[in-house]
């Protein structure tokens, strides 16, 4: 069960940080003394949950050695507010509180405030929330939250803003109007109760937000803003590294000013779907290949059942992947390529259930047989899968998860807290994902119950389905046809061959049973364990977090992954089949604290397993043995192929902006190969050549190992001796050198692109002289004080699209700079001559900056690079991306802090001056409806020598 698009990730894996809970509770009436939720034993923050005089909740997290600060403030309010006459008014309400207010009236003042300062902010409206959120230096926190406090009290909504920004609205709805996901959201709104409020459109343009002397639209925003936004309805979250009372302090007297209007959140009391709409066929048009199944049932709201979860337990046995699951079935058949059950939406009265299929191209012919097989196990969960045993299981898992719970970035922890504040007990706000506190068969068979052929809408979403008078969505012309479903015709009889297939998961033999930690300080770095059987060994015991967990990166480098672009794709459907081979069995592992990946790069593939180390060997020798001797069959590697087929395909029908990005990448990675090429080699392919490929694939190899965290040297010794027994005992090692990025020429390089895209996607790469560590502090830090000014000038004065920024675009060490420009009315000449006017007017800017401006960017850059580790596998990626550039000191961040703090101000003008204004070593690429033939200049770049190192 893969997270599909309503982030419910593997079973019990969606009771963690991303799952949503979305119960207005009456907690808001009741006044909070300050109290401490229940925090896991392994988190050592301190917390305290207030009630300000205003009603307005505030959760304080002090996490004392902390280099980051952060908040969030959540609203009660969001798209499902809009009133019918002004769609997408919560939304442009969202982008106003930004731009100015009564104590900062600078529109820009914030932003810059924040990026200056080492951080970032946004903000999001869903359908009953709104939610803004930003991170600092911890230094700064307290004038940052002076700030934020500022546009939820005393907003400007300056007048000559308001057209200028519903623009930027707009220019945000027509990016995406090419976008799949966007646009069978439409649809399913389009099919919704027309009485709901889901119906209505969430985004807004200008037609929606018309603003003219007839309608103004400064006036309804205000009014808006009045009847909508209380200190009632506000949930924040504050993280620093201060002390509790430092926090509280900084909170009151700033957040207690934002008026209580003692508002109501809204009541969506509703059905979402019309009676007598159930059960039905719904029919998508898609833009790209892609071919999804999605079951959708309306189910009561479960906001009130987050302590017990019956939703989950439900859609963990649904979702589940193990073998003779659902999903076993179904992919072993050659129908489905992922499956994901689980919650959908959930507005407090109602809720849906939902199964996402991703389905091949037979299974787009036999979506029949999907329904019959998908109603058969649903019934078998409904007889046979109710058991306390497995809610106990469920239960102990949660209970390591949250016990052993590891830290995210603060941003991200106060994003999720700020919004499950305004819906769970204060208690619970830190453990409600965890909780499972109840079995409870009796909710469980609620929502079985309900899980019928009649109460169902099956839609699929598909490229040019057979749609006789379509209907087109209004604001994204998706063409659709809903119909009466036939439930007749997906009933299976019993002794279907597939049916006798399906069985309920067994017990889960995965889940730790040690989970001691090792004896021994951290390490430092990993260190070297010198050629071990020809492998290179790296390994590091770590206990810092005191978790009892462990990652092991191991890279089968080989030259047959790089030879031409047909080797590429054929490391590419190799890498699927062994992933597809291991997925049942290693399941359960997932569910029960295991993850690994496996995928193919530059170099060759690297499997990766990580997780509780107690049964980490047990899966990674079950992975080994498939990269061993991967079993290749006919009929995944057709399936296996048309998807890689359809990938490929499918960038030619990204948005702009990321089509420019990624040919630069293309065209300048030396061994990497154009989409082009790799399609042409996807279509040329045969099982014939995978076979042969797969046998010589470890003939020659140069292999290289980090075991990392909770694990012995021992134990990285025995794991390195079975990796060689067992993949390569009769391998030939060699040496595969590292890629390295293709320099530009002493001059502007101009390629359009041709993209069918009513947008002009605009990228402008300026690249360093060489690779050192001077050389790329000097771009880190151009870009660091170039981002702003550029997004405040393109975007916010200029209009030129919702897409707009300036950041570094190093690749693989090689320094660079990125210009993006993203427009729904320029073309690619007038972004370009935007561009090349602010570096003019920009070059005085930068001369002005004082010693103390500029020093406050350098800490910027600094405190990113140097920003505090909060897990092991943060440690690990870095780890092992040292290992990978051959950096073994395992200092190059600190290399590269030193190098920007060196930075003087003549060497960030004479950057400018040669590589953005002169573009001495530059490449701009742009979208265009028609371009040239660029096959000469392509290959004069191909045959370009790379970056020198310094």
């Amino acid at each position: 069960m893969r997270p599909g698009i309503h982030g419910f990730a593997r079973g019990l894996l969606g009771l963690k940080e991303g799952l949503a809970l979305v119960l207005l509770l009456a907690f808001g009436s009741v006044a909070l003394a300050s109290q401490s939720p229940v925090k896991s034993p392994n988190d050592d923050n301190e917390y305290r949950y207030i009630q300000l005089d205003n009603e307005l909740r505030v959760l304080l997290i002090s996490a004392h050695e902390s280099d980051k600060a952060a908040a969030s403030m959540n609203v009660a309010v969001g798209s499902g507010d809009d009133p019918a006459d002004r769609e997408g008014l919560s939304h442009f309400l969202e982008h106003m509180l930004f731009l100015g207010t009564e104590k900062y009236p600078d529109p820009g003042e914030y932003q810059q405030f924040i990026k200056s300062h080492g951080g970032s902010h946004n903000a999001f409206t869903a359908f009953q929330d709104t939610n803004y959120f930003f991170d600092v230096q911890a230094d700064h926190l307290e004038d940052a939250l002076d700030r934020f406090a500022e546009q939820f009290s005393a907003p400007l909504f300056t007048p000559e803003l308001v057209d200028r920004e519903r623009r930027a609205v707009h220019s945000e709805f027509s990016s995406k109007q090419k976008d799949d996901g966007r646009r069978f959201y439409s649809v399913k709104k389009a099919v919704s109760n027309p009485d709901h409020a889901f119906h209505q459109f969430a985004v807004g343009n200008l037609t929606t937000l018309e603003n003219t002397e007839e309608r103004p639209l400064r006036p309804d925003l205000i009014e808006f803003w009045k009847t909508h936004y209380s200190s009632n309805l506000m949930t924040l979250a504050v993280y620093g590294p201060q002390s509790l009372d430092e926090l509280e302090t900084m909170v009151r007297g700033r957040f207690d000013r934002i008026e209580n209007r003692n508002l109501s959140a809204k009541v969506h009391d509703e059905p979402l779907f019309s009676p007598g709409t159930l059960p039905a066929r719904l029919k998508v048009d898609a833009l790209k290949d892609i071919r999804n199944l999605t079951l959708s049932f309306p189910i009561p709201s479960q906001q009130d059942h987050y302590q017990d979860k019956p939703a989950n337990y439900v859609a963990s046995l649904l979702g589940h992947e193990g073998p003779g699951s659902l999903f076993d079935v179904l992919k072993k058949a050659g129908l489905v390529e992922s499956l994901s059950a689980g919650s959908g939406m959930d507005t407090g009265q109602e809720a849906t259930l939902e199964l996402n299929m991703s389905l091949t191209p037979e299974g787009l012919g036999e979506q029949e047989t999907i329904l019959e097989l998908t109603f058969a196990y649903i019934d078998k969960v409904r007889q046979e899968g109710i058991a306390r045993h497995r809610y106990e299981e469920m239960k102990q898992l949660s209970q390591i998860d949250f016990r052993f719970r590891e830290k995210s970035r603060p941003v991200q922890e106060v994003m999720h807290l700020s919004r499950q504040m305004r819906h769970v007990a204060p208690e619970d706000v830190l453990r409600a994902p965890w909780m499972m506190e109840n079995y409870a068969p009796d909710k469980y068979r609620d929502i079985l119950d309900r899980l019928t052929r009649e109460n169902v809408l099956v839609s699929v979403l598909e490229p040019e389905p057979e749609l006789e008078d379509p209907n087109l969505t209004q604001w994204y012309d998706a063409a659709w046809k809903m119909q009466p479903l036939d439930t007749a015709s997906i009933q299976a009889p019993d002794d279907h061959p597939m049916v006798t297939r399906l069985s309920l998961p067994l017990e889960n033999p995965f889940i730790p049973e040690e989970l001691g930690m090792i004896s021994g300080p951290t390490m430092e770095q990993p260190v070297s364990m010198g050629t071990v059987s020809g492998m290179d060994v790296w390994y590091a015991r770590d206990v810092r977090f005191d978790t009892p967990k462990a990652n092991v990166y191991l890279s089968l480098r080989t030259p047959a992954t790089r030879a031409s672009a047909r080797s590429n794709v054929l490391s590419t459907l190799l890498v699927d089949a062994i992933n597809t081979n291991v997925n049942a069995w290693a399941y359960p592992a997932q569910l029960a604290g295991l993850d690994y990946s496996i995928y193919s790069h530059l170099r060759g593939i690297t499997v990766r397993v990580g997780g509780y180390s107690d049964k980490l060997h047990t899966l990674m020798a079950r992975i080994l043995t498939q990269v061993s001797d991967p079993g290749l069959t006919e009929q995944r590697f057709r399936i296996a192929r048309q998807n890689l087929i359809d990938r490929l395909q499918n960038k030619a029908k990204e948005r702009p902006v990321q089509q420019t990005s990624e040919f630069i990448q293309s065209l300048l990675i030396e061994g990497a190969w154009s989409t082009e090429e790799k399609l042409r080699a996807a279509r040329e392919v045969t099982l014939d050549e995978l076979e042969s490929f797969a046998e010589a694939f470890l003939s020659e190899v140069d292999p290289v190992l980090l075991v990392h965290g909770n694990m012995t040297q021992a134990s990285a010794l025995n794991l390195n001796n079975r990796i060689h027994a067992m993949v390569l005992d009769d391998s030939r090692l060699t040496t595969v050198e590292r890629s390295r990025v293709r320099s530009l020429p002493e001059e502007e390089t101009v390629l359009p692109l041709e993209v069918d895209h009513p947008d002009t996607g605009y990228t402008l790469y300026v690249q360093g002289d060489n690779t050192g560590f001077q050389e790329r502090a000097a771009f880190r830090l151009l870009g660091q004080i170039i981002s702003s000014p550029f997004y405040e000038e393109l975007r916010t004065t200029r209009q030129l699209g919702y897409i707009v920024y300036a950041t570094p675009f190093e690749m693989l060490e090689t320094p660079a700079l990125g210009f993006v420009v993203q427009s729904p009315g320029a073309n690619g000449e007038e972004i370009n001559q935007a561009v090349r006017e602010f570096s003019l007017e920009f070059r005085e800017t930068l001369a002005n900056l004082s010693d103390e401006e500029l020093e406050r960017e350098k800490q910027a850059v600094i405190s990113k690079l140097m920003e505090q580790d909060r897990r092991l596998g943060e440690i690990s990626e870095r780890y092992w991306r040292e290992i990978d550039r051959g950096a073994t000191d395992f200092n190059s961040r600190e290399k590269l802090a030193d190098a920007v703090n060196s930075v003087s101000r003549d060497t960030l003008i004479e950057t400018l001056e040669e590589q953005v204004i002169d573009r001495e070593q530059a490449l701009r690429v742009f979208t265009t409806a028609e371009a040239e033939n660029n096959a000469r200049i392509i290959e004069q770049l191909l045959q370009r020598s790379s970056v020198p190192e310094a």
